[in-house]
């Protein structure tokens, strides 16, 4: 089967069980920035390819595999989603991240003053994947504010992303646990 199928030319894509929405709706927005932000954190991987953060970054890009496929299902086929197995975003998701961002804490210790996004092109990369969470956060939000998605353990997920990707950056190159 090609990925091209055309059925796109009219301005409409396809979302989850075969229901189609215009490339423009807010679900789509969402599901592209997650999208972006999943290939912003494979940059920093492919940057620093022996880096002791590969393990938690892929981690991370599998569990936004999961969020996007959440984002990308119309609220009333949920149901048939959760029976169909698929993974979602679960408050051990976020429990994991707290952690994550504790351990990275410890082994930074206290920082001061604003942080200036720049070299090494790992670090600049995680930034950048950061500041595009941040975007996902604002476009999910405005899902959450229509009705449009149920599971709020996504906006939480986000966010304390958000913050593990400014820690890891700060890292500059040192071991992050």
């Amino acid at each position: 089967m090609s990925i091209v199928t055309k059925t796109g030319d009219d301005g409409t894509t396809a979302i989850m069980y075969s229901r189609r929405v215009p490339k423009n709706h807010t679900r789509i927005e969402a599901v592209g920035t997650v999208d972006e932000l999943n290939a912003a954190i494979g940059l920093a991987r492919a940057l620093d390819p022996n880096s002791p953060k590969t393990d938690r970054l892929v981690r991370i890009q599998k569990d936004l595999v999961a969020l996007m496929g959440e984002l990308a299902t119309d609220i009333a086929d949920l149901d048939r989603y959760r029976a169909d197995g698929y993974s979602r975003i679960t408050a051990d998701n976020v429990a994991w991240l707290d952690s994550l961002a504790e351990e990275i804490e410890s082994k930074l210790g206290k920082l001061r003053g604003w942080a200036i996004p720049g070299p090494p092109p790992a670090a600049a990369a995680l930034d950048l994947a950061r500041a595009v969470c941040r975007r996902c956060e604002r476009v999910v939000c405005c899902l959450v504010e229509k009705g449009m998605i149920e599971n709020r353990q996504i906006m939480v997920y986000l966010n304390r992303l958000s913050d593990v990707l400014w820690l890891m950056a700060r890292t500059d190159g040192r071991p992050t646990p």
